[in-house]
């Protein structure tokens, strides 16, 4: 049987710009998540997880020019080189596809502030496709997928949709967002952002920290009986839409069931070492999440979101998360829930308080989003 596998990972956030660095940030603790002040001219306080600009553009100078590229470019190209440089795929195949996720891509180029700087055709989500793929001197057109805060785990799933019809060899999945005046005030507007580090289940959750980053993963496919040793493989996944609210989630829960549903297929869930919830500590969507996981019969597995550490991401968190997970997979060590003391939501879902072992080789990333989108992915580690 063909599998789609993780050949390569990399992730860039406030907590370091390898996948290593994130995942030694996480084992002790620490949060990226600061308090800022008069951050994008906004003249209310803010908690978020932002990646240290000065820092990227030194490593983005070693290779390119950092005036040719907005931030939101500079990330994913960093992330993707990073990614590569430890595989001997060929990004400049035709046999390579380039999918890029993201929600808001170059959209602070509509400030006044900054519509000087580059091409305003650069706000278009193609035209910086087309300039990631190009550095890499990839000649296929680019995939750009943006369904709100699911689009990293939906293109995942487009990724092996692809390389199971054939018709590519690898698929270099990779996205990321960047925090602006725009965003950070759009959130601010629907009274969304705790004035605190934001605490995912927890009966004193009050909204969310916001984060910016990047990530890459590079996939193929490979038989079931050659695969690497200690690979992630994406087994199975599925999408779904609430059809309830432009931005509230379904109050019964039912797309992200369908989703979790579909993805399942019947497999029995014992397999299951733990669920990386959205978890985004917002009132209706950890209470809608919890919901689901009840109504899937999974409120026995152990529960964690990530949003403590790094922030949401936007259309980078399906993407951070997931590589997140599948080395938890590898390393067999549950993360807790970061900022979580006692429990919010309705139903007792298991939320993980501190690391421990474990010995099961499935997990389950979720994620949901404006307009009722929900996405599902099952991560399955060979040993």
């Amino acid at each position: 049987m063909k599998v789609v596998y993780n050949i390569t990972d990399n992730i860039i956030s406030s907590l370091g710009f390898t996948t290593d660095e994130n995942m030694a940030s996480i084992s002790q603790g620490r949060s990226g998540i600061e308090l800022h002040t008069d951050e994008f001219c906004i003249p209310e306080y803010f908690q978020a997880s932002l990646v240290a600009h000065e820092k990227l553009d030194d490593y983005f100078r070693r290779f390119a020019d950092v005036s040719r590229y907005t931030f939101f470019e500079r990330m994913i190209i960093l992330s993707v080189y990073e990614a590569a440089s430890r595989t001997n795929v060929d990004l400049s195949s035709p046999e390579t596809l380039f999918i890029i996720s993201t929600t808001k891509g170059n959209v602070y180029l509509l400030d006044p502030e900054h519509t000087h700087e580059f091409d305003i055709e650069r706000v278009n989500l193609w035209s910086s496709a087309n300039e990631i793929a190009s550095f890499f001197k990839n000649q296929n057109t680019p995939v750009v997928v943006s369904q709100a805060c699911i689009s990293g785990v939906s293109a995942i799933l487009a990724a092996k949709m692809y390389l199971e019809s054939g018709e590519y060899k690898h698929v270099v999945v990779t996205g990321g967002d960047m925090l602006s005046k725009f965003i950070v005030s759009g959130f601010q507007s629907f009274k969304a952002l705790s004035p605190h580090r934001c605490k995912p289940f927890d009966a004193l959750r009050d909204g969310l920290s916001l984060g910016e980053g990047a990530a890459t993963i590079i996939l193929g496919i490979d038989n079931e009986d050659y695969l690497p040793s200690d690979s992630i493989s994406i087994k199975a996944g599925a999408t779904s839409n609430d059809a309830n609210h432009i931005s509230g989630p379904s109050r019964t829960g039912e797309g992200l069931y369908r989703a979790i549903m579909n993805t399942m297929k019947g497999d029995d869930a014992s397999g299951l070492a733990f669920i990386n919830a959205h978890g985004t500590a917002t009132v209706y969507n950890d209470e809608m999440e919890a919901i689901a996981l009840s109504r899937a019969g999974l409120e026995h597995v152990p529960v964690t979101s990530l949003k403590g550490y790094i922030g949401h991401t936007l259309g980078a968190a399906g993407l951070i998360e997931t590589i997140i997970s599948s080395h938890s997979l590898l390393n067999g060590q549950l993360i807790n829930c970061l900022g979580f003391t006692s429990l919010g939501v309705s139903k007792n879902i298991q939320v993980i308080t501190e690391p421990r072992r474990f010995e099961a080789d499935e997990c389950l990333k979720m994620v949901s989003g404006f307009g009722g989108c929900n996405a599902v992915v099952l991560l399955k580690k060979y040993s």
